[in-house]
């Protein structure tokens, strides 16, 4: 089934960037956006939810897409509950958890949305300067970047990606927003899916699925805040020149 993306201008709506992967609610593409000196590329980066009721069709869907990676971002006992159903498929899965929470379980429920984001921002950069990292490596792409929902790490993942592109914060916070049209489509499938694969049951609420704008916004403004830019974020936690520079040759699609 052909997806489509924009090639300029604002971001397309969401039923044009959603993948139609079986088992999945939120797997789409984030190429189109306008970037430094061009658009991000068209499926060379895309971003999802967890992985693990794919059928047939949709691994021979990612196949003839050409991915080649999956950065997994779960945490050790999410992927214990719902592994990745990539069997076959010769995709190679990395590992690479951002919050590295011990035992079975992510521990006590933080206040709000707000404090998840802050720790991530806070404590959890090495994670996801190493996360970029993988979606630089050229041989890597097409690469899927997904967690549970595809919303909070995947979200943040893609975020700095894009920031690191030249894309607009505005750009990126519409990019963001789009989970919440997923949500409100398959709200009950979307919440039965993750209390399955993530084991937070009755902690998992309308406010843990909600995704305003301002949450992503607020997540990139305290990068700025502590390190200046988000490049110098990434630099501070283990991303290299090299990557960046890779990570825009890749990804760029240059102005004719």
């Amino acid at each position: 089934m052909p997806v489509t993306t924009p090639t300029e201008g604002t971001p397309a709506p969401a039923t044009d960037r959603r993948i139609p992967l079986g088992g999945t609610f939120n797997v789409r593409d984030v190429g189109g956006y306008p970037a430094e000196g061009g658009t991000v590329r068209a499926m060379r980066l895309l971003r999802g939810d967890a992985l693990h009721r794919l059928d047939d069709e949709a691994r021979a869907l990612l196949a003839g897409l050409s991915v080649r990676t999956v950065v997994d971002l779960r945490e050790d006992f999410e992927v214990r509950l719902s592994p990745d159903a990539l069997d076959g498929t010769g995709i190679a899965v990395l590992r690479m958890p951002v919050f590295r929470s011990p035992g079975d379980s992510f521990g006590p429920a933080p206040e709000d949305l707000k404090t998840v984001y802050d720790h991530m921002v806070d404590k959890c950069g090495p994670a996801l300067a190493a996360a970029v990292a993988q979606v630089a490596a050229a041989e890597a792409q097409p690469v899927l970047v997904h967690c549970s929902a595809g919303k909070d790490r995947t979200g943040v993942v893609v975020a700095v990606v894009l920031s690191l592109l030249g894309v607009t914060d505005e750009v990126i916070a519409e990019d963001y927003h789009l989970t919440s049209a997923f949500l409100a489509e398959e709200f009950t499938h979307a919440v039965e899916q993750l209390k399955a694969s993530t084991g937070l049951g009755q902690r998992l609420n309308g406010q843990a699925l909600a995704c305003p704008p301002e949450l992503i916004l607020g997540a990139l403004q305290r990068m700025r805040a502590a390190h200046g830019s988000i490049e110098a974020y990434l630099l501070a936690h283990g991303l290299t020149a090299e990557h960046i520079t890779i990570l825009r040759t890749t990804l760029i699609e240059p102005m004719p």
